[in-house]
């Protein structure tokens, strides 16, 4: 087991784009500022994608104005605290730069279907297109992180083969990711089809540039997390609330909430730095706006236990 887990905050862009309410900008600050003063090291910030495609987050400009802020409030603390957003080709690598991001992501998948359906080429143009924004970012001195979708079973084609997983993760990590998350991204893996994947993508890259992103649909996330802590992983991407799912896989449901990680680390006596109350606490204020529950059912739990003491 890891000593120290790395949180990867992925609620206000993975999890939002998938919202049909429209959140304000100012909602989405706020959001990222209080997930931010909980300790997160990570809080994906926007995404800078065609509004035509994606239009929960057309005012990722505006977002990426107000997350400055905190950047240099970071930055004169000498905190690591980073705020990556997602880039999908070289124009959103640009217009991201020119927001300010000071790290940023793109996607790929082991699916060629999954792959068509959301960024209109096959695997190997997506691998073309991810060369040039790592030579891009590495001449700004930029870091990149790479994450490969339907790294257990993808929603039209069914289950992946671990060696091609293995494959792409590869070529990500070859061309400059820093670091490559792994997603199961409709959440059917359970122990049984992550540890082979896992196995065959540790064959080919370094374990400390492996992270893991699994989506709750069958309750088998944090199973999953565990054997990934166990086989040395030690950063885990996971969303406050457990908002989310796919738009591009129907029945999916959100990523695992962040208040649960927490929770299964804080009983496994793995050290994170953040807190758990404080992410809560961000969970209901994102949760009442949107009016809905929350998906964590460690916040769910807690706050009953809170609500029953307070009337003691």
């Amino acid at each position: 087991m890891p000593s120290y887990v790395k949180i990867v905050e992925v609620g206000v862009r993975d999890g939002l784009q998938n919202e049909k309410p429209m959140v304000p900008t100012a909602v989405k600050i706020e959001l990222i500022q209080r997930l931010a003063n909980s300790g997160l090291p990570v809080v994906e910030a926007t995404s800078f994608v065609s509004p035509k495609w994606v239009p929960q987050l057309a005012d990722a400009k505006d977002v990426m104005a107000g997350v400055r802020d905190l950047m240099a409030e970071a930055k004169d603390v000498n905190s690591e605290q980073r705020f990556p957003v997602l880039t999908p080709n070289l124009k959103g690598f640009e217009a991201a730069v020119e927001a300010g991001a000071q790290e940023v992501a793109f996607f790929t998948a082991a699916s060629e279907s999954f792959v068509k359906a959301n960024i209109n080429c096959n695997i190997e143009e997506s691998l073309t297109r991810y060369r040039q924004i790592c030579k891009a970012a590495k001449a700004r001195n930029i870091p990149v992180r790479g994450y490969v979708s339907c790294a257990i079973a993808c929603p039209i084609e069914g289950p992946m083969s671990p060696m091609e997983v293995a494959r792409v993760a590869k070529e990500l990590f070859e061309m400059g990711c820093y670091e490559i998350s792994l997603g199961d991204t409709i959440g059917v893996g359970t122990p049984g089809t992550v540890l082979p994947m896992l196995e065959a993508v540790l064959e080919v890259v370094p374990v400390e540039h492996l992270a893991v992103h699994f989506h709750d649909t069958y309750g088998q996330a944090l199973v999953n997390i565990l054997v990934a802590l166990q086989m040395g992983v030690n950063v885990v991407d996971s969303s406050v609330a457990g908002l989310g799912g796919c738009p591009y896989a129907k029945g999916a449901t959100g990523n695992v909430a962040t208040e649960d990680v927490l929770y299964l680390l804080n009983g496994l006596g793995i050290k994170h730095n953040v807190d758990l109350k404080k992410v809560m606490e961000a969970g209901d204020f994102i949760c009442n706006h949107l009016g809905k529950p929350s998906g964590s059912k460690t916040a769910v739990a807690l706050s009953k236990i809170t609500a029953a003491q307070s009337k003691i």
